[in-house]
């Protein structure tokens, strides 16, 4: 894994804020760093944070989440261009539905997250919001940079920057590594006990602390079942890109250009 300068930005607010570039690319030399990060939402942001954004010369922003969820969280950054998608509306998130019901227990909780994962790549709004991320990518100016985010910046925002590596270039290894970063990033084993005591009040329960870990961090498992189905329902994740998402070579060979340094 390559890493030229600290990858974890430091804000109070904002959770899971990170550059995700530094990477050896197998295109050769490295993923630029300071043109890609990822984050978690940025509704409670404070005006010095949203100044410190700023500085990072983000022209594009890929907000992942659901119109419902963008509607109870408003995010107070605005970049020149916002990509967001209509599609996938909920009453209430469908992980506190979950969460909701008579008895929940770890396993059950590990399970519903895999199943999540294998939804995710072919929901058709994630699919519209991914092939834009990739097309507004390419068009922004000069040595503009792309931001990626959805609630907690770990699930969705997870994948897509999987598949960004991907066409980078980045060797399977750091992209995984890259992934596994969010626990670290959201402190989950510090934070844990804290949060679960803040959901049980939330929802009437008295869960154990580790219902909700899938939920405030991510399991390699979770990850290979999202390639797993791409590459079973696509063919490969070269395809699915090509053939699901038209993102095409042409495109993918724009995209390396401008955020690969030799």
């Amino acid at each position: 894994m390559t890493q030229t300068r600290p990858r974890l930005l430091a804000f109070e607010t904002i959770r899971n804020f990170r550059d995700f570039g530094g990477y050896e690319s197998r295109f050769g030399g490295k993923v630029r760093m300071g043109r890609l990060y990822r984050s978690g939402h940025h509704a409670e942001a404070s005006d010095d944070e949203l100044a410190k954004m700023d500085a990072l010369g983000i022209h594009v922003q890929a907000d992942l989440r659901r119109p419902d969820e963008r509607d109870k969280q408003k995010s107070r950054f605005n970049p020149p261009v916002v990509i967001t998608h209509d599609g996938g509306r909920e009453t209430e998130a469908p992980h506190m539905r979950f969460l909701t019901q008579v008895s929940v227990d770890a396993d059950a909780a590990d399970s519903w997250m895999e199943e999540y994962y294998e939804k995710a790549p072919f929901k058709a709004h994630h699919q519209a919001l991914f092939r834009d991320w990739f097309v507004k990518l390419a068009e922004a100016p000069g040595e503009a940079a792309g931001l990626v985010n959805c609630a907690a910046g770990k699930d969705r925002t997870g994948i897509l920057c999987a598949l960004t590596h991907h066409v980078l270039g980045v060797s399977d290894a750091d992209i995984r590594a890259d992934y596994e970063l969010t626990n670290e990033a959201v402190g989950v084993n510090q934070r844990l006990p804290e949060a679960a005591a803040y959901f049980n009040q939330m929802i009437g329960k008295s869960y154990p602390d580790e219902v909700y870990r899938p939920f405030m961090g991510v399991h390699l498992k979770y990850f290979d079942r999202a390639f797993s189905t791409i590459n079973a329902k696509a063919g490969s994740v070269d395809a699915y890109l090509v053939d699901v998402l038209r993102v095409d070579g042409a495109l993918q060979a724009e995209l390396r250009a401008k955020l690969i340094k030799a």
